[in-house]
């Protein structure tokens, strides 16, 4: 592992973070030692995984208030905070690797067709070998354990990449790895974009990405020299529909906790909301009652609150801003909220009524607490918006009719939906997780996350004697006949 001097006891507002630079040689040696180890690794055992992961698990656990005192320290977010949306889930998701590796890595048999009787085909699944993580700065702990729990429970080695955004909490994550493992099998490069993009010039067996959607492309296009498989977890603009007969106080609070959940800088936060034009009144009073409940004060006060973390850093600050101003000037009234302050990158939990749908705030994935509400006539109307826009990562409905949803749903298309909630998908093992298209290639989380770090190698073992000579040439008359034969009732 890269050594870092940062204390793991004093982490503050105020820490100086110095890091390990890496040159091209330092990263090829360990490249070189983890091919190396890799050969060791897909030799392992479930027992062996599993003490692998209850490792990663215990220290998870010892260093809990370090983590969350740099969470603190990097965007000023709460412990309780810190507690549910990144170690809770992160220990959630190496829990369900331990309990369910051994199933996962038993070769799993399938059908033989008759054609080729006598055969047994069976899938075994492979580790890829050495792996890159490149974890993004919003949910900077869990999105980098949960993956590497992933890899190491397929058998993998990883190299880490955090985000440099959140320099306090990647000191801890290399620190805290340093303990249980060496470099030849989980290593972490600190550090800013160069460092990022000297590790995609190395041939990985596999690229796991999470980030913004111009960064995958980069990602992709680097990976696509190697003909390395990536899987890519991105973004969008997640939809929220309210339908008519949806029960708006339960709609508003389920989607203010999403949308204002670590400011607003979540994937799969709601990102804006159709809602029939009668319905609007009604939902903002209720989303104002809601989020005052939440933060204990008016907007003007949410500064006080401990529980609303900030923007990261200014870049973004000024760029979720800039979405209020552009979106008033095209027309649209700031229903709630609106305060921001450079000083610490504060922006309140702000409402917006009569959003033009060429606005700035309807073109990019916010990525802050800004709520935009778009009206429509029909349900077709609001499927219209959503399809003139690439495939979200989420969607989410609001109705008390099982019919309207499955409407919706049958006519959209997004990474994941969640009926009358939002967010709450993900926290399900059992449901893969990822995007489509523009919010991202392939999945991860339980079982899927295991399938994305290993390789699915078909095995086909036949008898002595073997039906397939009779495919051998010379292409007898027999030969024919049995090729006819077999076409017409076999296959």
């Amino acid at each position: 592992m890269t050594q870092a001097t940062l204390s793991t006891a004093n982490v503050s507002n105020t820490a100086v973070i110095q890091t390990k630079s890496f040159t091209p040689k330092d990263i090829d040696r360990i490249f070189n030692a983890q091919k190396k180890k890799a050969l060791e690794l897909r030799l392992t055992n479930y027992k062996t995984r599993i003490q692998k992961l209850k490792k990663l698990k215990d220290v998870v656990l010892k260093y809990q208030p370090q983590i969350q005192n740099a969470l603190h320290a990097d965007f000023r977010k709460s412990a309780g905070e810190v507690d549910i949306t990144e170690i809770l889930p992160t220990i959630a998701e190496i829990n369900d690797a331990i309990r369910h590796i051994k199933h996962w890595m038993r070769p799993k048999n399938v059908m033989t067709p008759p054609t080729l009787l006598g055969a047994t085909s069976r899938i075994v699944y492979e580790p890829k070998g050495v792996c890159l993580i490149i974890a993004p700065w919003n949910y900077p702990f869990h999105l980098a354990i949960a993956p590497l729990a992933a890899a190491i429970a397929a058998g993998n080695t990883v190299m880490l990449k955090p985000s440099e955004f959140t320099p306090n909490t990647a000191n801890i994550i290399n620190v805290m790895l340093n303990e249980i493992f060496s470099e030849d099998e989980v290593a972490v490069f600190e550090g800013d974009v160069s460092v990022a993009t000297a590790l995609l010039e190395i041939p990985f067996d596999h690229i796991f990405f999470t980030g913004s959607t111009p960064v995958g492309k980069i990602v992709m296009a680097a990976a696509a020299k190697n003909l390395t498989s990536v899987t890519l977890e991105l973004g969008g603009k997640s939809p929220s529909i309210i339908a008519e007969d949806a029960d708006m106080k339960v709609a508003a609070e389920r989607i203010m906790w999403g949308k204002f959940l670590n400011a607003g800088q979540t994937c799969v936060a709601p990102d804006y909301l159709l809602i029939p034009e009668a319905k609007v009144e009604e939902f903002v009073k209720y989303a104002k009652e809601t989020t005052e409940s939440f933060f204990k004060s008016k907007p003007e006060n949410f500064t006080a609150s401990t529980d609303f973390c900030r923007i990261v850093n200014a870049k973004n600050f000024s760029r979720v801003s800039s979405y209020i101003d552009d979106a008033v000037k095209k027309g649209a009234k700031i229903a709630y909220g609106g305060e921001v302050r450079s000083s610490d990158n504060f922006i309140a939990p702000t409402i917006l009524n009569n959003v033009s749908l060429d606005s700035k705030i309807m073109e990019d994935e916010i990525f802050g607490p800004l709520l935009p509400i778009v009206t429509y006539k029909s349900l077709d109307d609001a499927i219209h918006i959503i399809n003139e826009r690439p495939k979200p990562l989420a969607l989410y409905i609001f109705t008390k009719k099982r019919s309207t949803s499955k409407y919706v749903l049958r006519r959209t298309s997004s990474g994941g939906a969640v009926i009358n909630d939002v967010i709450l998908h993900l926290v399900n093992p059992n449901l893969p997780f990822g995007g489509v298209n523009h919010s991202g290639h392939g999945s991860y989380h339980g079982i899927f996350g295991f399938k994305t770090f290993s390789h699915e190698r078909s095995v086909l073992q036949t008898p002595k004697a073997s039906i397939a000579k009779l495919m051998y040439p010379p292409y007898s008359g027999f030969v024919r006949l049995m090729v006819k034969l077999t076409t017409k009732f076999f296959v």
